[in-house]
């Protein structure tokens, strides 16, 4: 198995044509940033990623943005995620990384959504892995396991920093099992996380060595799971981002650090991570 690094644009300001070329020096293998809504931006980014031969995973919201739109119902968010995979088709992406659904919504809604939402995939011949995150469907692990119980089918991209923080406590103790969602993850979002908060100031800080060796156990469980299920690439998005993620010192707001390095470290990290976990799982 190996693995293919992507960037996020997260954060970015330059163009993409720098962000490419920023990238590949930097040893990743591929792009990862939001679907271009407006149709003259997303033929330019077609074009760009064909002419380049870059490989790219497509994130889309459900209704309508990172935080859903409170007052959506339930079919308004099928609706857009229906609209957003046949313009994700255009792209041609890897795979669609979807940040789907209310966490307000009962379970009975949560089991029908995703059901819906997993027949819209096949519609529009897309797969779709579902994202771990915050104020979405998928904001606990709990949520998540008992989704996984009626709907086995799901897959999912783990970020599991927000699970982190939502259960304020890294997930280690023996009564957390995740083994049903470790077996069912698709991608991973390389961020680490605290009990406090979905990203570390520098996950290279002395401070932090627990939270990020909590976070790698994690990953290379995802490694181990997809390895057996045949997996012949992992991807993985080293995101650390902005939006109040980055920490800033107080009344200066100057970030503590500079967020291109942070996701270069991951990836540079994380290679050196699945180098030993390759060479340790040789026959």
């Amino acid at each position: 198995m190996q693995l293919e690094i992507f960037r996020t644009l997260w954060g970015y300001t330059g163009s993409k044509a720098e962000a490419l070329d920023e990238l590949l020096a930097a040893g990743f293998d591929g792009m990862e940033a939001r679907l271009p809504l407006q149709a003259r931006e997303r033929g330019e980014f077609g074009t760009f990623l064909r002419d380049n031969r870059l490989g790219y995973i497509c994130t889309v919201f459900t209704a309508y943005d990172v935080l859903p739109e409170q007052s959506a119902a339930f079919q308004e968010h099928l609706l857009d995620l229906d609209r957003k995979l046949a313009w994700a088709a255009e792209l041609a992406p890897r795979f669609v990384n979807v940040l789907a659904g209310n966490d307000r919504w009962p379970l009975a809604q949560q089991v029908e959504f995703f059901g819906q939402a997993m027949e819209l995939a096949h519609k529009h011949g897309q797969f779709c892995s579902f994202e771990t995150h915050r104020a979405r469907s998928l904001f606990n692990p709990w949520v998540t396991l008992e989704l996984i119980r009626q709907l086995p089918g799901l897959r999912f991209t783990s970020d599991i920093s927000h699970w982190v923080v939502t259960c304020e406590r890294l997930l280690d103790d023996p009564f957390d099992d995740l083994a049903p969602f470790v077996e069912r993850v698709h991608h991973i979002q390389a961020r680490v996380g605290y009990d406090q908060g979905p990203q570390v100031p520098h996950p290279a800080a002395p401070e932090y060595a627990r939270e990020l060796a909590f976070h790698q156990q994690h990953w290379e469980a995802v490694w181990h799971s997809q390895k057996a299920r045949g997996y012949q690439v992992s991807t993985l998005t080293p995101e650390f981002g902005a939006d109040g993620y980055l920490h800033h010192l107080p009344f200066t707001n100057v970030p503590v650090a500079d967020l291109w390095s942070l996701n270069q470290w991951m990836a540079r990290t994380e290679r050196e991570h699945f180098d030993r976990f390759t060479h340790s799982t040789r026959p």
